[in-house]
Parts: C-alpha cells; sequence; structure tokens
C-alpha cells in the first residue's frame, strides 16, 4: 500500500514507534495569543493513541 504524502509531510515516526505531530492554532492571527500559549505551541505533541493506529496505516 502506497503511503499518503499528505501525512508524510505532517507526521514524523519517532525510534520509539510514537508519532509526532504539531500543534494547531499556529499560523496566523498570533498578536491577540498569549506568549506563553505561542511558547506551547511551538513544541511538537505526540499523536494520542486512540488515533495511532490510524494515521499509522497512513504513513
Amino acid at each position: 500500500m502506497k503511503t499518503k504524502s499528505a501525512a508524510v509531510k505532517r507526521f514524523k515516526l519517532t525510534k520509539s514507534g510514537q508519532i509526532k505531530r504539531k500543534h494547531a492554532y499556529t499560523s496566523h492571527l498570533a498578536p491577540h495569543k498569549s506568549t506563553k500559549q505561542k511558547r506551547h505551541l511551538r513544541k511538537q505533541a505526540t499523536v494520542s493513541n486512540s488515533e495511532l493506529k490510524r494515521i499509522g496505516i497512513l504513513i
């Protein structure tokens, strides 16, 4: 089965098997967001266990 190129651009697989993703709400309208919110959104998050299998198939 071919991988979905859209999913490959958005997710990265870690060595331990988890899938990293970026946070939403970062692309625009930043001035009204707090510095703390923007700082926390910079870090990458991991995909939840409920969506791990579904996204793993796409990659």
